[in-house]
């Protein structure tokens, strides 16, 4: 029986799991890349770490649980992790679930992927980015930049989204995809830094604290998230922000006005706050707040509340200037006017349609033999192991079905 010839196309983290897969299940593999090495992105994940799934992960993390979960039950968190123990990869699972090499380095994939490629019989072509896909017949005709042609019988296409362009991430397979047929739908940056309205924003740049920040959107509360909070020159950064990028970016897109709450004194109670007011009365206003909040806050936290001079002692505050104060560290709101774009961004929302797509095998509905794996999709979940969780899960499956493997 011939074995099928397989085109991946894109050497990122789905596209790397597909073709290992596929050509494991004894199909002949060409992995095509545009970068001069594989991996690029994945090198970055994690701050180098590589957060490569979360233990916790299930389909209702992700906007298309019931897209998602029949690839998650084929390949979930428990799989992935023994999977990449076999390749050498030792897990070690810290807070919230979130699984990182043991060797602490996101080069120990690129290590392991590089044997494990070579070591199978990949053909790994780099330095070839693709820009043309045709349909033909029973089998489909892969044209490179260079003008190089390869024929294949079937494609898996796993170009990523446009989120990080400098990894080679710059959406050139949407076009692909769209050319035969396929729809894709709106796209834009998640797990992205917000860009605030704020004359305050130079003075607390590099301001780091741990807190609770919140999105508003007509006065409710969106979304909640505790950890760290970190203040920029354009706006506002840190894990709690990244989470609640998504939506802030969905909707001011949309030309909804989005605000973040950062609350300053979580633990502490408004009752808390009066009675250390109370016992420094004859302290000027800004020293009253030291050792209460991180120092370079304070001349930003005063002015806002409408206080005109800093060392104005706390017995002189008017009751409107003290109240005000006191709301500000439980309520600090800020306008979004927009996030850092792509480039800043650690994934895409949108992609190919999920409607095009078949959930199991994630075969084109409208083209047969060609497959799609990892971010290019409508799929995207939150930080913390997801979004790489699902890039290896659907790479399996589409690796899997393109060598016509039954899965297991």
């Amino acid at each position: 029986m011939k074995r099928p010839e397989i085109i991946v196309i894109g050497g990122g983290a789905s596209g790397i799991l597909a073709a290992i897969v596929a050509r494991r299940n004894g199909a002949n593999v060409t992995l095509l890349e545009k970068n001069p090495r594989i991996g690029k992105k994945i090198l970055a994940t994690g701050n180098g770490r590589c957060n490569y799934t979360n233990v916790l992960a299930n389909a209702d993390d992700y906007n298309h649980p019931d897209f998602v979960a029949p690839v998650l039950d084929l390949f979930g968190p428990d799989r992935t992790i023994a999977f990449f123990e076999r390749l050498g990869i030792a897990p070690k699972v810290e807070t919230e679930g979130k699984a990182y090499p043991r060797s602490e380095q996101a080069s120990s994939f690129l290590d392991v992927f590089l044997y494990e490629l070579n070591a199978s019989g990949v053909n790994v072509v780099c330095d070839a980015p693709v820009v043309r896909l045709v349909s033909a017949g029973r089998g489909f005709q892969v044209f490179r930049q260079d003008g190089t042609r390869h024929d294949a019988d079937r494609v898996i296409l796993a170009t990523g989204g446009k989120a990080m362009p400098s990894s080679g991430s710059d959406g050139s397979g949407y076009a692909l995809a769209e050319r035969l047929g396929h729809h894709i739908t709106p796209l834009f940056p998640a797990l992205a830094r917000l860009t605030l309205a704020s004359p305050y924003l130079k003075q607390l740049d590099g301001v780091k604290i741990p807190g609770k920040a919140e999105l508003l959107h007509r006065g409710d509360v969106l979304q909640s998230e505790y950890d760290d909070i970190l203040f920029t020159k354009y706006g506002i950064s840190g894990p709690t922000i990244l989470r609640l990028s998504r939506k802030a970016n969905e909707l001011t897109l949309q030309g909804e006005t989005v605000q973040v709450r950062v609350v300053l004194l979580d633990q502490l109670t408004r009752t808390d706050v009066e009675k250390r007011l109370a016992a420094a009365l004859d302290r000027p206003v800004d020293f009253s707040l030291v050792g209460l909040i991180h120092k370079k806050l304070i001349p930003a936290l005063i002015k806002e509340a409408g206080i005109q001079k800093q060392d104005t002692p706390v017995s002189k505050l008017t009751t409107v200037e003290r109240n005000r104060l006191v709301d500000l560290l439980f309520d600090w709101r800020f306008t979004v006017t927009g996030n850092r774009g792509f480039e800043d961004a650690q994934i895409t929302v949108g992609g190919i349609a999920v409607t095009d797509i078949d959930p199991v095998t994630m075969e084109s509905k409208l083209v047969p033999g060609l497959y799609f794996a990892g971010e290019i999709l409508d799929v995207d979940g939150p930080c913390g192991g997801f979004n790489l969780q699902w890039a290896w899960a659907s790479g399996y499956a589409a690796g899997t079905a393109a060598s016509g493997a039954a899965a297991e």
